[in-house]
């Protein structure tokens, strides 16, 4: 066991269960009204944002060294320790730190041998970098629906779904209606909570898929011990502004597999042959390489890890007692077996209910209190409206009913 989940053991904290209630169908002002006035007692006055970073430790010395050392960018001590510092907690073998998390899906993506003109399977709800990824890879985003329980991939729908519209041919999964192979899946874990990574890997061995594990917002998430991002060969992470911690722009690739990772860091710094003075180049690669000055703040930011879960779980705790005689909602949690980081505190309303989600939202932002939807399904954007679908009636159902309630760490103190 690693990381946080050991502190969580020495704490002694159980796993929280997701709950639901009865619900009363009716609702007007006062219904909205007193949903907000939970959300007031836990955000306060509104001027927390969704989800704050927290620099109160070495952070300004740490760039102050580096800016002094004169080496800020892709090369220097920051980036190595930082890395070091991702692999001691998450357990992986080897770390690659890369610019941002879109980076790293498409790095991933290349390295595991995705081919353009090929389709990769991506959850209908995620943030659009999952299937821009995809895209940047040459390949084609196929959307397909997510669990009620996870609201994450969901391995069953999957099954049945790849059962009705795919075949195997020359050793290949090939979409009957369009002709191109399916080669790869991309399970996300929502909001930090991990989704159902041995449904997933069933379905992948029995199709033929290779997996990349998208765990941009799930540092200090855990699967039983194994930490999300280490159930497949690749798992990406994302240090973005708003993110568990932040290098203020950055992302890492995770893998227990050395020959994969050499690759993996030969592409991500322009795929350079190694020489005294020459500049060769043996394929196409990607500048991708995180800077030292970014490594710098993810280094102080990697001390204060624990005790940011922490406060998240803490947080977690306060919206559940705030809502806890409310029957028209429910607050996302964790699932048997799984510890999540609580990135983002999640509110489902009940779906007889007649108070809406954008009730919740504007009368919200009306109060400066920040909230937001989830993301729009990705098969109804207009980047990839035109890209291949299952059917996603539950992602479509959770866009509908799910409010993000402010996030930020200060607030577990308040």
């Amino acid at each position: 066991m690693n990381g946080f989940a050991t502190t969580l053991a020495a704490l002694a904290i159980n796993p929280i269960p997701m709950w639901s209630k009865q619900m009363d169908p009716r609702a007007d002002a006062q219904d909205i009204e007193s949903i907000l006035s939970a959300i007031r007692s836990v955000s306060g006055d509104g001027t927390a944002g969704l989800h704050e970073p927290v620099f109160a430790g070495n952070e300004r010395a740490y760039l102050v060294d580096c800016l002094d050392s004169g080496f800020v960018s892709s090369v220097g001590e920051y980036v190595t320790q930082f890395e070091s510092e991702l692999a001691k907690f998450t357990g992986a073998s080897h770390v690659v730190a890369v610019t941002n998390g879109t980076n790293a899906l498409h790095l991933s993506l290349v390295a595991l041998g995705v081919k353009p003109g090929q389709e990769v399977l991506v959850p209908a709800i995620s943030f659009v970098a999952t299937a821009n990824a995809v895209a940047h890879a040459g390949a084609v985003p196929h959307f397909v629906d997510v669990s009620t329980e996870t609201w994450g991939l969901d391995p069953q729908a999957v099954r049945t779904y790849l059962s009705a519209i795919a075949v195997q041919r020359d050793g290949n999964l090939v979409n009957r209606e369009t002709g191109r192979t399916i080669s790869a899946i991309v399970p996300m874990h929502t909001l930090g909570h991990p989704v159902d990574m041995t449904g997933v890997i069933e379905v992948a061995q029995d199709f033929g898929l290779k997996v990349l594990e998208d765990a941009a917002e799930s540092l200090g998430s855990y699967i039983g011990d194994i930490h999300t991002g280490l159930v497949g060969r690749l798992g990406v992470l994302s240090f973005n502004g708003n993110k568990t911690i932040t290098t203020g722009g950055g992302g890492a690739i995770l893998t227990h597999d050395a020959e994969l990772a050499h690759r993996i860091k030969h592409l991500s710094t322009t795929a350079k042959s190694p020489h005294r003075f020459e500049f060769d180049h043996d394929e196409i690669g990607y500048n991708y390489r995180m800077p030292n000055i970014n490594a710098a703040l993810g280094v102080a930011q990697m001390e204060q890890l624990p005790g940011i879960l922490a406060n998240q779980r803490k947080l977690y705790r306060k919206y559940v007692q705030a809502f806890r005689t409310d029957h028209r909602v429910s607050m996302r949690g964790e699932q048997a077996g799984t510890l999540s980081n609580f990135w983002l505190q999640a509110l489902l309303l009940d779906s007889q209910s007649q108070v809406s989600r954008n009730d919740v939202i504007e009368g919200a932002l009306a109060q400066n209190i920040t909230v937001r939807p989830l993301w729009k399904p990705l098969n109804t954007v207009a980047a990839h409206y035109s890209s291949p679908s299952a059917p996603t009636p539950v992602a479509q159902d959770l866009y509908e009913r799910v409010v993000c309630l402010p996030s930020s760490v200060s607030l577990a103190s308040k």
